[in-house]
């Protein structure tokens, strides 16, 4: 059950809960982290189905630049993930009194999950699928094709499929992430320092074929963290498991979040 758009710090937001009700003191806040093309709104009905699942309650919310957010200055500077995950997430839980959460982010957003664990803020778990801690030629290679198909502005291409999700912001979401992305200087990018400092238990999830990123992704995160690591490559998958892999990435998360009682 999903509740209406709410607004804070620039953000817009909205709870999702079972149909149970509140949750007990002994559950969690489960954090949904959008990709870098998504938005609150895209999750679509997974956050809810999670909460049922689990008897949590689960925020979504898009981010600054993104769906019905406050728009952004571009260019967004290159560590946008890094100061997203120290600062302007930590800063929404605390107004919103989301004590120790369970972060579950996709892509982009679970970099970001990935950092805010890493720098120091407490969480009980962290469910990433398709992180990324370093720039991959692959990621490079399928960004650029993405720039393609938003500059061809086809009809019903890929610029008008994201202004149905971001309006005003259509722009500004893409480019703000693919521009990035696509910076030379980005090769260098790491985030393995906050990798080292992730003490939580971790469920890491990847499509077998997504095309954004490989293995190597998750195998560093596994090397690199000292909490408890639970890797899983799904088949025939793409870079979102929960739209390609919906019963499978619900089961994994549930058992998961089950497991940090």
């Amino acid at each position: 059950m999903s509740g209406p758009m709410r607004r804070a710090r620039g953000v817009e937001y909205f709870w999702a809960e079972s149909r149970a009700g509140a949750p007990g003191a002994e559950a969690s806040t489960i954090v949904f982290l959008h990709e870098g093309l998504g938005s609150a709104a895209m999750w679509r009905d997974f956050p809810a189905q999670l909460a049922e699942a689990t008897g949590c309650r689960a925020l979504v919310y898009s981010r600054r630049g993104y769906g019905g957010s406050d728009p952004v200055e571009l260019p967004r500077p290159l560590d946008y993930m890094e100061q997203e995950g120290e600062r302007e997430l930590p800063a929404l839980l605390r107004e919103l009194g989301v004590a120790r959460p369970v972060l579950f982010g996709h892509s982009d957003g679970a970099s970001i999950a990935l950092v805010c664990a890493g720098s120091g803020f407490p969480v009980r778990g962290l469910v990433l699928e398709a992180p990324h801690v370093f720039c991959e030629e692959l990621s490079v290679a399928s960004i650029a094709r993405a720039r393609e198909q938003f500059d061809r502005g086809a009809p019903g291409g890929l610029r008008d499929k994201l202004a149905r999700w971001h309006g005003a912001n259509v722009d500004v979401a893409f480019r703000g992430w693919n521009d990035a992305w696509l910076d030379p200087r980005f090769r260098s990018w790491s985030l393995e320092r906050f990798v080292a400092n992730v003490r939580v238990p971790t469920l890491l999830l990847q499509g077998a074929n997504d095309e954004y990123g490989t293995r190597a992704q998750l195998d560093a995160i596994a090397r690199g963290a000292s909490g408890r690591v639970q890797l899983e490559l799904l088949e025939s998958c793409g870079h979102a498991p929960h739209k390609d892999q919906p019963e499978r990435t619900l089961a994994l998360a549930t058992a998961f979040i089950d497991s940090l009682r």
